[in-house]
């Protein structure tokens, strides 16, 4: 898998590249690179932005500075590369993400996540050069670099070999295994910790009680 990531802050990306399951699958063969949209920009001294029309506060990244950056990476008409790879434009009225859409983006070959910034993207980027338009919740940040994080991070870690141990992302919280359900509680040492124990049916070698207590912890916490 290649992951672009056309960003405002593209040096932001330096410390998420060298966690370690980023790096194992790195070593798998992922390619991730965060790209400058300012490098690309046809405007003069590196604007990307300008007045919303219609009025109002903030400031908007404009269409054509998008259009440049995806012309200058792929080449060819940049309104057909979301034909032959996700492109995703992060913003706040987007399709919630979730597990499962992680699960859906892990098995592409390619993906390029699109940063907003300020007011967010001339909606023409969203309708025209966007293939999805993602939210990674009902809340506002101040630009799409946090939650190109979290997409990424979501999708990694999906990818074979990130996590060193592939069982470790079996039963993880909203996985198929536990039925979209949040992952069950954990214990380790110490036995007892000011009055309280760790439950004795992690302790009693029983794996089939063991794995229905875990389910039905899990399926309490679905809510």
């Amino acid at each position: 898998m290649n992951i672009d990531v056309l960003t405002l802050f593209p040096g932001w990306f330096d410390w998420f590249a060298e966690q370690r399951h980023v790096r194992n699958a790195t070593e798998g063969g992922l390619r991730l690179e965060a790209v400058d949209l300012r490098a690309t920009t046809p405007l003069g001294a590196g604007k990307v932005d300008d007045t919303p029309y219609g009025g109002g506060a903030g400031m908007v990244i404009r269409v054509d500075v998008v259009e440049a950056a995806l012309a200058a990476r792929y080449g060819g008409d940049p309104a057909e590369v979301r034909r032959g790879r996700r492109v995703i434009a992060l913003a706040a009225g987007g399709r919630r993400f979730d597990d499962a859409l992680a699960t859906e983006l892990a098995e592409e070959d390619g993906l390029t996540l699109l940063c907003g910034r300020y007011e967010g993207f001339d909606e023409r980027v969203n309708e025209h050069l966007a293939s999805d338009v993602i939210s990674i919740g009902p809340y506002v940040l101040s630009g799409g670099e946090l939650a190109a994080m979290v997409v990424c991070d979501a999708v990694i870690r999906k990818l074979p070999g990130a996590l060193g141990h592939a069982d470790s992302a079996v039963e993880e919280s909203f996985s198929p295994a536990l039925g979209g359900a949040p992952e069950y509680p954990h214990y380790t040492r110490p036995l007892e910790w000011r009055g309280h124990r760790v439950p004795d049916v992690l302790l009693s070698g029983n794996h089939a009680e063991i794995e229905a207590w875990r389910l039905a912890r899990s399926g309490e916490r679905r809510g």
